[in-house]
């Protein structure tokens, strides 16, 4: 069973970056082929989002780090580990995180290394980085996890860009991380790009259009098997709270917060119902960004709890989604620096990175 829990790591702040350029739904027509604009708006719990085409992840997450970095008064040369966690890189190759090392002028003694999650990757970027520092070979680090330049503005009105950032500090006898994690392969054509990797390259008819379930889609674009997720994700994510709890030995309804990925309302609104939370405990970022995948659970903290992360506090967060995969953490907050949301405009974009 995938338990893992790794001690004298604590998260010492977390930062998010966002486009300055809103999209309100209710402005949008022939929004759905089951919906209208209001309709989508009352069911999803989305009703505007962050885009800018302009904007990579990167661009997003560099913008974060530098805002968290100043507020936490870190030196640059101190910070030995990067991850980078995201669906939208800068490139196939190399590495974002290698690049995200150089634009941020970090040590060239940083570890530096890329994940490709989609809505559970900050669980899994956490446990990756808190294990490489648990026994303090690396004794700061940042965690980058989002989505930006997906294509999906007008075809898909769920998606948001994000960029956030998750700075983690070793600290001798910190209570740590306590995880679980589950994958279900099968369901791996549940949400997929189908084009673009080595098993189908890109070709002319990877950009023909094609109409699925009323939405117009190219082969280069996220497709998702809307009601399949949603099974999966009503009967995972509660599963894997309770697991998690059970193997450590502690009673879940203890937490004072429950920060689950933001997918949709309808469908944490059941998460929370079978695990029976109340409304206080279970914040939310949807109305205003919309799903932004790894983004969403640093990026709901970010905008929803701030002030509230600097007393003891007991965080329990899931992240589910593409894989499908899925994984569960609980750890403790006390004197967690969250910095203002920063809101980032193409000014940010450096053209050394582009060629």
């Amino acid at each position: 069973m995938a338990f893992l829990e790794f001690k004298n790591v604590r998260i010492a702040g977390v930062s998010a970056g966002v486009p300055k350029r809103k999209v309100c739904n209710l402005d949008i027509k022939d929004i759905s082929a089951d919906y209208d604009s209001a309709a989508f708006v009352e069911t999803t719990g989305v009703l505007e989002r962050r885009i800018d085409e302009a904007l990579t992840t990167s661009d997003l997450c560099v913008a974060a780090a530098e805002k968290l970095l100043a507020d936490l008064g870190w030196d640059k040369s101190e910070v030995g580990g990067v991850i980078f966690v995201s669906q939208t890189t800068d490139y196939y190759l190399p590495a974002t995180a290698c690049i995200v090392q150089d634009r941020l002028g970090l040590s060239c003694e940083c570890y530096a290394e890329d994940i490709v999650l989609g809505c559970s990757g900050w669980v899994y970027g956490l446990s990756s980085l808190v294990s490489l520092m648990a026994n303090g070979g690396i004794k700061k680090a940042l965690l980058m996890a989002g989505d930006a330049k997906r294509h999906v503005e007008t075809n898909d009105p769920l998606f948001g860009f994000a960029g956030t950032v998750t700075a983690l500090e070793y600290v001798e006898g910190a209570a740590g991380f306590q995880f679980h994690f589950g994958t279900d392969g099968s369901g791996f054509d549940a949400i997929i790009i189908p084009d673009g990797g080595s098993r189908n390259q890109v070709t002319e008819d990877s950009f023909k259009d094609e109409v699925i379930d009323g939405k117009h889609y190219n082969r280069m674009q996220t497709r998702m098997k809307g009601m399949d997720v949603f099974s999966f994700g009503i009967s995972t994510a509660p599963k894997s709270v309770k697991k998690l709890a059970e193997n450590f030995g502690f009673d879940y309804l203890d937490a004072d917060y429950f920060v689950f990925h933001q997918a949709n309302m309808k469908m944490n609104n059941m998460i929370a119902k079978k695990l029976k939370l109340p409304a206080e405990k279970v914040p939310s970022c949807m109305y205003h960004f919309g799903n932004t995948s790894s983004a969403s659970i640093p990026l709901t903290i970010v905008t929803q709890l701030k002030g509230k992360c600097e007393d003891k506090a007991k965080f329990i967060c899931c992240g589910f989604g593409v894989g499908l995969s899925w994984g569960t953490v609980a750890f403790e907050t006390e004197d967690v620096v969250i910095s203002d949301l920063v809101e980032v405009g193409e000014e940010i974009i450096d053209s050394k990175y582009v060629v």
